[in-house]
């Protein structure tokens, strides 16, 4: 059966089972996504990335003419590991979903047990329990999507300026960063990742886990 009849078959369900309110947060997540996708795809669109990174240029600029730029790139990935924090401690139920989990390792170790063991009265009781442990599955996994899109829509047009800003303004950069040496920021020296993006994915992520911690909550 194909993949959009079985999806329309699951929103059907959802909706006449009475669980309306999963379905709403479900197509809000889908729709986080969707704007998501297509701002990641705008990024090959040269008009629509210069445009937002000249509109962006006007509020960050001032400030980057008189910091150091990839100074300037530690404060954004700082900002980035902000929101993103926040955005996922509000959208994510941490508690349900280690729930979720740990229920989910239980009942693989008791359904492999089962199988293990011939015991197929035992197998077809459990058959009948994977429906609600699937649909469990499911709704953690449309809470992790929901907020990375959330995040994707805020951090594309920082990425479209910092091109924007490292293509007309900057000029050759120089950066020492750790396990890589000296490097201009437009530098590949990840394959095709230039050294701006690894430097700015290396200091999001560090300072996010201080930021996580700070906030008390988890990874996705």
């Amino acid at each position: 059966m194909p993949t959009s009849s079985l999806k329309r078959q699951w929103r059907i369900w959802q909706w006449f089972s009475g669980d309306r309110e999963m379905a709403k947060r479900s197509y809000g997540g889908i729709i986080a996504i969707i704007v998501a996708m297509l701002l990641i795809f705008s990024y090959s669109i040269a008009v629509i990335r210069e445009s937002v990174g000249g509109a962006i240029d006007g509020i960050f600029g001032p400030l980057a003419d008189i910091i150091p730029f990839y100074i300037f790139i530690v404060l954004l990935s700082t900002l980035t590991a902000i929101y993103s924090s926040i955005i996922q401690k509000y959208t994510i139920d941490y508690d349900k979903m280690q729930e979720t989990q740990e229920r989910m390792k239980l009942f693989q170790k008791e359904y492999r047990e089962a199988q293990l063991s011939g015991d197929e009265k035992r197998v077809k009781k459990l058959d009948a329990k994977r429906d609600k442990m699937m649909k469990d599955q499911l709704e953690m996994s449309q809470q992790q999507f929901k907020p990375m899109a959330y995040i994707l829509i805020l951090s594309v047009p920082i990425f479209f300026w910092l091109l924007y800003r490292l293509n007309n303004f900057t000029g050759d950069i120089g950066i020492t960063m750790p396990f890589f040496g000296p490097h201009l920021l437009s530098d590949f020296v990840l394959g095709p990742v230039p050294a701006w993006i690894l430097w700015y994915m290396i200091c999001s992520l560090t300072i996010s886990q201080v930021v996580r911690k700070s906030l008390n909550i988890g990874g996705i």
